[in-house]
């Protein structure tokens, strides 16, 4: 849980918001590799996040927050993920469940729960489930106790945030096998956090196991998540855009350290004839391809979120399902940006980059490990059957 005071900054605008983000993007580079090689959980770096009044940026006008657009969240996101894909990831789901309470929650519950943003308190997850049929297959359970209120009981897996977190959001199946979030307190009796991610990339998330036994939770700590999916939503769009932004960040991030790189401490090929590495035509040539991948993912990583913005000032069939497809084809894009990128690395750079000590495959492991979340063939399917036939994407969340 978080050491943080009953109150944190709060943000006024998008344009506090960026700047805000881009200085602590600043700050949160210098030690990222050593707390990636060392795997030292950013806890003080995520007490920061949270007393810069970040995290609340989303809240709406009316309870206090500056309600940002959809253009900066990305942003703050990608400016993130240039300096620490790890850190700029656990919050992912801290939003995707504050957009759950946005559309779903009661006014008390919003009153509550915004407030306790505002304060700089941090939504974790407890949503994936292992060794089930598939992703939706969830078989935690949300059983009604005699007073009204509910039990929880269940095992949770890739529970990012969960170890840093003041409340756990957990997806949950109840009567009828509708899905609710039930937020749960990170202390609550019959709750264990399991620090055992072992992923080889985004070390530092703290990605493990959540252990709910017979965990109570009162009524009005529930939200139906079920009714998100029975009209347009954007549950989906919003949660993918930020994993597009990720990734994107990643790439921005992997192509400035190449630069770095090449500019300070690689040799020259000596068939070049060149003084410097930099002056060669052939690593110019990779550059400026690396870049396009790049640049074209920043811009469709933009495009998706003017989308979804649009599709908040007017949400209805059609702009809703503008926007998933836009933010899948960013996402697609962003995924093969950064895989590339933090691959080619290495290819630009040459031997002395693949040393251990200088913790540059960070990129390329983060890359690999992130974009495993949503399979891009299935957002490449989707984009097609769009564009040729008309067909509007699933409500399922994932677009």
């Amino acid at each position: 849980m978080s050491s943080l005071p009953e109150t944190a900054h709060v943000i006024a605008d998008d344009t506090e918001a960026l700047k805000v983000a881009a200085a602590l993007a600043d700050e949160f580079r210098t030690g990222a590799a050593e707390r990636d090689a060392q795997r030292r959980l950013p806890r003080a770096e995520l007490d920061r996040l949270s007393a810069s009044g970040l995290l609340a940026i989303t809240v709406p006008a009316g309870h206090g927050g500056a309600d940002v657009s959809a253009v900066t969240l990305a942003e703050v996101f990608r400016l993130l993920a240039t300096a620490d894909a790890s850190l700029a990831q656990i919050p992912q789901s801290h939003f995707s469940y504050v957009n759950v309470l946005r559309r779903q929650g009661t006014e008390d519950q919003q009153a509550f729960f915004f407030g306790e943003l505002l304060a700089g308190k941090r939504f974790g997850n407890a949503q994936s489930e292992a060794g089930t049929k598939h992703l939706q297959d969830i078989r935690t359970r949300l059983a009604p106790a005699a007073d009204g209120s509910y039990t929880l009981t269940g095992v949770k897996h890739y529970s990012t945030g969960a170890l840093f977190a003041d409340w756990i959001p957990v997806l949950a199946r109840a009567e009828n096998d509708d899905l609710h979030v039930a937020y749960v307190p990170r202390d609550a009796p019959g709750l264990t956090v399991v620090d055992d991610w072992d992923g080889m990339g985004q070390r530092t998330t703290a990605s493990g196991t959540v252990r709910l036994a017979a965990v109570p939770v009162p009524a009005d700590r529930v939200v139906p998540h079920h009714l998100t999916f029975r009209g347009p939503q954007l549950h989906g769009a919003v949660a993918q855009l930020l994993h597009a932004a990720i990734d994107a960040g990643i790439a921005s991030g992997a192509l400035a350290e190449a630069v770095a790189f090449v500019r300070t401490k690689s040799r020259p090929w000596f068939e070049s004839g060149f003084e410097t590495a930099a002056e060669d035509p052939l690593l110019i040539q990779r550059f400026g391809e690396l870049a396009l991948q790049v640049r074209g993912a920043e811009a469709l990583l933009s495009a998706a979120a003017r989308a979804v913005d649009t599709a908040r000032g007017h949400l209805d069939e059609d702009t809703a399902a503008e926007a998933s497809i836009a933010v899948a084809a960013a996402k697609v894009a962003a995924a093969n940006a950064a895989v590339e990128t933090g691959s080619s690395l290495f290819e630009v750079s040459g031997t002395r980059s693949a040393l251990d000590a200088l913790g540059l495959h960070r990129h390329w492991r983060d890359a690999r490990t992130h974009t495993l979340h949503d399979p891009a063939r299935w957002k490449v399917q989707h984009i097609g059957r769009y564009v040729l036939n008309g067909t509007k994407p699933p409500r399922h969340g994932l677009l």
